[in-house]
């Protein structure tokens, strides 16, 4: 059998296997989530989407930065493709199945491997350590369930959150990780202009994703609507309980694991019953977000014949040829 064969396999392998983790994701969820759709008016449901997809797509825009700055500039289409379509990794237990899919398929239009991995490696890590920082208040919320006031020392966190997205550290973990993996180090560092642009996009992204929160909240209790908490725990809530199921990387999209932690901080500020309402229609919303967005990625880049079975075998052929 010829690498391109094998190749071949494991791509469609990966795509079946993948698209039904993911139509499992919907299913399972979906007697759940058709008791409280009627709770939310079509227009509530509409711009809960629309904060989603601005929060998806600002995913990308931070991972083109980076990409971008490591030396691969991608014109919008097939960055799009490449991203969305790889994103569907997530959807299988392990958090890493993401970067292999970006990585197979930005090979076909000549961008390194190596690159596009540190890219996605880099893009999970400044997406995890920016959800913790939007979700330190969360935390607070947690903690003092039992007490009053706010949880002071929850804020020494974020010393720790800045020495870590500190460019010269970043870059002396990636020199040592392509070490470790006997691998060539990238041809420049990461630059700190870079760095600052991805945290901001990443930044964007949580409160993006607190917003869609905040209005499934708002839509789904009208006495949790008045809570004090509410905002807190809908912005900084979904910051914090997504980044910690990114965590549990045997479940895929942190499936469970986030839904619970959300309901938990929610039910600081709503109802139970509520709270575990917006964490289930919040999780389908998601999902459906991230298929559409895969489906129109993966679109774009064919119509712009940016992704195409020649260029992966011209592409196979070169890298033979090394």
């Amino acid at each position: 059998m010829t690498r391109q064969r094998l190749l071949t396999i494991v791509r469609v392998g990966i795509a079946v296997v993948t698209l039904a983790a993911v139509v499992y994701a919907v299913v399972k969820n979906w007697a759940d989530v058709s008791v409280h759709l009627k709770e939310i008016s079509w227009q509530e449901f509409a711009l809960a989407s629309v904060a989603a997809a601005i929060g998806t797509w600002l995913t990308m825009i931070g991972w083109k930065t980076i990409l971008r700055d490591l030396g691969s500039d991608l014109p919008m289409a097939p960055a799009t493709g490449i991203y969305f379509v790889g994103q569907l990794g997530k959807y299988l237990p392990g958090s890493l199945w993401s970067v292999l899919v970006q990585a197979d398929i930005a090979s076909h239009l000549k961008v390194p491997r190596r690159r596009t991995a540190v890219t996605g490696l880099l893009a999970l890590g400044l997406s995890l350590l920016t959800g913790l920082l939007v979700g330190l208040p969360a935390g607070s919320l947690l903690l003092r369930r039992d007490s009053d006031g706010f949880a002071w020392w929850t804020l020494l966190a974020i010393p720790i959150v800045v020495v870590l997205l500190w460019p010269r550290l970043l870059n002396a973990i990636i020199a040592r990780m392509l070490t470790l993996l006997r691998r060539e180090p990238l041809e420049h560092d990461l630059s700190g202009r870079a760095v600052l642009l991805s945290v901001a996009t990443f930044i964007g992204v949580w409160l993006c994703f607190g917003a869609h929160t905040l209005l499934l909240a708002h839509a789904v209790s009208e006495d949790g609507a008045a809570h004090p908490d509410l905002v807190v725990a809908s912005v900084s809530g979904y910051a914090l309980s997504v980044s910690l199921g990114m965590l549990t990387i045997v479940l895929p999209a942190g499936l469970g694991a986030r839904e619970g932690l959300l309901t938990l901080i929610l039910a600081t500020a709503m109802p139970t019953p509520a709270a575990a309402a917006v964490a289930i229609v919040s999780r389908f919303i998601v999902t459906i977000v991230d298929v559409l967005a895969a489906l129109v990625g993966w679109l774009y880049a064919r119509s712009h014949h940016l992704v195409t079975e020649r260029r992966a075998e011209q592409s196979e052929r070169a890298e033979q040829s090394l």
